[in-house]
């Protein structure tokens, strides 16, 4: 199973907090991409019930690229796994790597189609 969780600029802090807690419980990455719908100072992070935010490993991005080109290049290997209803696929029927990254779009509008489209081979549907 990959190693890595993907939220492309999340919406909400709750839903956000409870993704990040799996990853806390599973020892897996958090990646952030901005812009974030809240702020992640200690006030909200508590509030959204995040207190154990200290205990994971998230990186924060300013954008796809960003993320794109920092994560790829150091595993090249990796594959990003695009989790929307568009894909063909189901997830079943992808073969995960350690090292990969499985990607949320944002609450209201998912994975931008621009995005999607140079991925289309690593589309699956949850």
């Amino acid at each position: 199973m990959a190693n890595h969780i993907v939220l492309f600029e999340p919406l909400m802090p709750a839903n956000t907090g409870n993704i990040a807690r799996t990853c806390a419980g599973t020892n897996t990455e958090l990646h952030l991409i901005e812009p974030l719908g809240f702020r992640l100072n200690e006030k909200d992070i508590k509030r959204a019930g995040m207190d154990y935010w200290e205990h994971l490993d998230v990186r924060r991005y300013m954008n796809f690229e960003e993320f794109a080109e920092r994560n790829l290049a150091q595993n090249p290997e990796a594959r990003i796994w695009m989790a929307t209803t568009k894909a063909r696929k189901v997830y079943t029927q992808a073969a995960f790597g350690r090292e990969d990254f499985i990607m949320f779009g944002r609450e209201s509008a998912g994975i931008p189609e621009d995005i999607l489209v140079d991925h289309e081979d690593t589309c699956i549907r949850i």
